[in-house]
């Protein structure tokens, strides 16, 4: 179902996603609920159009994001991308680029960025809510960071900047997809745990809480924290790690390949009942 946006010189409705704000609030909605709103390109182009006009829009001072339906996001759509073949160095890193921008512009956006977590937030999504400023998650939310399994890359290596090394290795490393949102929350990569039900209320509580400061200064402070990673060479390292991740992509593998073959023949579900069976289980 199309969304409504209600940003001045955009389109009335989007294909993808909704927009909608509220007393200095907007509300940016995942909306692709049959797919668990997992990230194909429209969806990552209008994205881009709704957060550019949001981050200039002066009547909003706080952004949500959340998902339609069942998750916040199963993250990077694997049928569309598989669906497009094999590709050139090039190629890669054209699209990853384009994805790590998609990734980050809520890291970068002016103004405070909140994930609004429930059900699944994994493999791309688990970046972009990395990349917000606060993430409200759903008692029963499950994150993770599968590509491993499967023989793919981190997008944006956010986790070991949030986590710190250890944490993000044995995620990482593994391709641990069932993290609890308890264990989130003691590792630093969420803010608040709250009941089923209340991530919206509690996200909206929190952007209040944003929009009642000084707007002028609630941006320069988040300039300046994110200006302290900056210094310490947060953007290089990302950077490097896209250039590596790029090179996972380009090389494929076995583990690619078969996954591919098992998705074509005989569908998603029967790829990723493969790929997980050959971990013990969480």
């Amino acid at each position: 179902m199309p969304g409504v946006s209600l940003l001045p010189g955009f389109p009335m409705s989007y294909q993808t996603i909704e927009v909608r704000t509220d007393s200095g609030i907007a509300w940016l909605t995942f909306n692709r609920p049959p797919v668990l709103n997992a990230f194909n390109p429209e969806l990552i182009t209008e994205t881009g159009q709704a957060m550019a006009a949001l981050s200039e829009d002066p009547s909003v001072h706080a952004i949500i994001v959340h998902g339609a339906g069942r998750a916040f996001s199963a993250g990077f759509d694997i049928k569309a991308s598989a669906n497009v073949g094999e590709r050139t160095v090039a190629q890669w890193r054209e699209v990853l680029e384009e994805d790590f921008d998609f990734i980050m512009q809520f890291w970068d956006c002016p103004k405070p960025t909140i994930a609004a977590v429930h059900g699944y937030c994994v493999g791309g999504a688990f970046e972009l809510m990395l990349a917000c400023d606060v993430t409200i998650a759903s008692e029963t939310a499950l994150f993770g960071e599968p590509e491993v399994r499967f023989g793919s890359g981190i997008v944006a290596m956010l986790l070991p900047w949030i986590s710190g090394p250890k944490a993000a290795k044995e995620m990482l490393l593994s391709g641990q997809d069932r993290m609890t949102a308890t264990r989130a929350r003691e590792l630093g990569i969420v803010n608040h745990v709250v009941g089923e039900g209340e991530v919206l209320s509690r996200a909206e509580a929190m952007a209040r809480d944003f929009i009642a400061a000084a707007p002028a200064s609630v941006r320069m402070t988040k300039q300046a924290i994110n200006r302290s990673y900056e210094i310490m060479g947060m953007r290089q390292a990302l950077l490097q790690a896209l250039e590596i991740d790029v090179g996972i992509e380009a090389a494929g593998g076995p583990e690619r390949a078969e996954f591919n073959r098992l998705r074509r023949e005989q569908g998603l579900r029967a790829a990723l009942a493969w790929r997980d069976a050959r971990f013990r289980k969480a």
